[in-house]
């Protein structure tokens, strides 16, 4: 699109003032504000930002939730030319040191005190760190830090600024240009400091346009935006798409009130990670346990006739009548009150993304009459690479080019991209940005995949992660780890697991419990423990996870190709895998090589055929304080199966 952010907003502003753009929900009532509200606000604090000293090509942190004022900070540090970092609001002071120091940071904009706190704690390590806005003044009366100030005096400042300059703002508008950098994304590498990712406005809108134009996507839209601003994912659904398109965004008031906010919005888009998809079917199965007899009989009988059913129904294709009938007495009284349970209700279009979902996982959302489907891109890509058709959502691969896109495969099977909305580079980091972008524009994505028959692509994992089983009966053999991990993580009581495999004899696993789903499966077994590493050690406990393995091992053995990654052996442990202890990314990937090193003594247990192990890791908590967390674990051999051999 030839335009850029700011202009979009003005432009909705001028055709539509009173319409809503944002709403927030502020002590149990959604507040909207209006296209023209908006604008006025973002007026405000850029002028207040320009007196401040925030000038072109400066860079701007913000830090916080969705919030209607910070998606305005945004907008306002784009009207003047500077560039919004958004940073996960998660993350532990020490993480913001780099990104802020790469950047040169100045300026940041953040939401309440918590992140003020932070900011403040890291401001000896970033000395240029003159100016930090809050936007919640809660508990912030008794500071007195020098630079340290509301978004409600800079909007006041801004007013006078406006006052005294009437033709600044809409100057420095009109001074932009869509190849101007518009945003930079630190992405949240498993390995190394993150990369500073610069887009464009062409870039974001471009791919939100492309993607907006694919699913139909207007101004009726209501989005609901829960995960970080400074996941791209997010980022795309609820600013440029909702720039481009011009529906509303919806912020919750917490975190906590987010399935409260998703079933009173019933949004009509709707975007979420795999893991968000997997805590849903989680809760529902729990609440499912906690039901009565009749209920669960219902439950478990109409679930049999959906997932028989329903993606055919999705796909439009024809069903039996008597199947189609009892498709829909069991919308009548159980996939309708499920969906409206889960906030569904309204969603024409669902996407997920970030990492694979697992097809059994993806199957129940699609046999339920949710139109989910899945989408490929990342960062550097501006999120839109390939998209899934209504009607052609397959659980195996993550859709089609869409329109400006080429796919192209090595012999390796790396999948390189050209698209509109490629990264204009890594900043201050050429020789990363030399890496991934070839000299003909190709973008080299670290995913191995292929085209299948129909044009969908196919992911099997990351490139440098799918490795061959060396020595022992599968020697040889395809081992995807994200595959097997995936395939694990379907059932409610797996939380995470870690595969291991590449260059060894067989395949071994750590796996993450559910401490909520197996929470409630011990309580219903009068089964007593004392906290999750207690849960996880219990004999019953390994045994219900045994047969989770065992199942997907006997599923394995029917993929001629993946039939070597069956897991022989694996444990279960005694901790969670936590961000704040450096064994998962922000986007809670897994960072698989720094767990490899960090339980190394767990690994050689798995493979030295140990029956058990004892381990003591040191932890962060959430306020900052550290401890330590012991244990023995017990290494649990699973049962493989023979590969199924193929008919002639």
């Amino acid at each position: 699109m030839q335009t850029t952010f700011p202009r979009l907003l003005l432009e909705h502003a001028a055709r539509r003032p009173q319409s809503a753009a944002l709403r927030e929900k502020e002590f149990g009532i959604w507040q909207t504000i209006t296209w023209s509200a908006l604008s006025e606000l973002v007026r405000h604090l850029a002028c207040g930002m320009a007196q401040a000293g925030v000038k072109r090509d400066d860079h701007v942190v913000v830090v916080g939730e969705n919030r209607p004022r910070l998606y305005a900070s945004m907008l306002a540090v784009q009207s003047l030319g500077a560039v919004p970092v958004p940073l996960y609001q998660d993350a532990a002071a020490p993480e913001y040191v780099f990104p802020i120091n790469n950047a040169e940071v100045c300026f940041a904009v953040v939401e309440n005190q918590e992140q003020v706190d932070k900011m403040l704690e890291l401001r000896a390590q970033c000395p240029q760190l003159r100016a930090i806005w809050y936007d919640d003044p809660r508990g912030l009366r008794n500071y007195s830090e020098s630079g340290l100030a509301a978004l409600d005096a800079l909007i006041e400042a801004g007013k006078t600024f406006q006052a005294g300059h009437p033709g600044y703002f809409d100057a420095e508008v009109a001074k932009a240009a869509p190849g101007d950098v518009a945003a930079m994304f630190f992405t949240s590498g498993t390995t190394g400091n993150p990369k500073g990712v610069v887009h464009t406005h062409f870039t974001l809108l471009d791919r939100a346009r492309a993607g907006a134009d694919f699913d139909k996507l207007g101004e009726a839209e209501e989005v609901l935006a829960y995960m970080p601003p400074a996941w791209i994912g997010q980022n795309i659904f609820s600013y440029a798409q909702w720039l481009a398109c011009g529906y509303v965004v919806n912020c919750p008031e917490s975190a906590a009130t987010v399935m409260i906010d998703l079933k009173e919005i019933g949004p009509t888009y709707y975007f979420a990670p795999p893991r968000i998809f997997e805590g849903l079917l989680t809760n529902v199965m729990i609440r499912m346990e906690d039901a009565g007899a009749v209920k669960r009989w219902l439950f478990r009988t109409f679930m049999d006739v959906a997932r028989r059913v329903g993606p055919a129904r999705m796909d439009g294709q024809p069903v039996p009548f008597l199947d189609g009938l009892l498709w829909k007495l069991g919308d009548l009284f159980i996939y309708g009150p499920l969906r409206n349970t889960l906030g569904f209700s309204r969603v024409r279009v669902a996407y997920t993304a970030g990492e694979a979902i697992g097809p059994d996982l993806f199957t129940f959302y699609r046999s339920i009459g949710i139109n989910l489907k899945q989408l490929y891109g990342q960062t550097e890509t501006a999120v839109f690479v390939c998209l899934q058709p209504d009607h052609e959502a397959k659980a195996d691969t993550v859709g089609v080019p869409i329109s400006g896109v080429e796919i192209r495969l090595t012999d390796s099977g790396e999948i390189l991209v050209k698209s509109p909305g490629l990264l204009k580079e890594y900043y201050k980091n050429p020789a990363a940005t030399a890496e991934v972008l070839d000299a003909s524009g190709w973008y080299h994505t670290g995913d191995a995949g292929f085209l299948d028959s129909g044009g969908h692509l196919k992911i099997i994992d990351r490139a440098k992660d799918v490795g061959r089983i060396m020595g022992g009966p599968s020697d040889g053999a395809m081992f995807a780890p994200k595959y097997v991990e995936n395939k694990l993580k379907f059932f409610p009581h797996v939380k995470e697991v870690v595969a291991f495999g590449d260059k060894r004899e067989k395949v071994c696993a750590f796996i993450n419990i559910d401490f909520e789903a197996v929470g409630n499966w011990a309580e219903k077994r009068n089964l007593p423990y004392a906290g999750y590493t207690d849960l996880a050690s219990k004999p019953p406990v390994l045994e219900l996870i045994r047969e989770c393995v065992e199942k997907v091992n006997a599923d394995l053995s029917q993929d001629a190709m993946l039939a070597g990654s069956q897991v022989s052996r694996f444990l279960v442990l005694h901790k969670e895998l936590d961000a704040d202890d450096g064994e998962l990314t922000r986007t809670r990937k897994v960072r698989r090589g720094y767990i490899g090193e960090k339980y190394q003594v767990l690994v050689d247990a798995l493979y030295g055929g140990k029956a058990e192990q004892f381990i003591e890791t040191a932890v962060k908590f959430e306020d900052g304080r550290t401890g330590s967390v012991s244990a023995t674990l017990k290494i649990i051999d699973a049962k493989t199966f023979a590969p199924v051999k193929k008919a002639a």
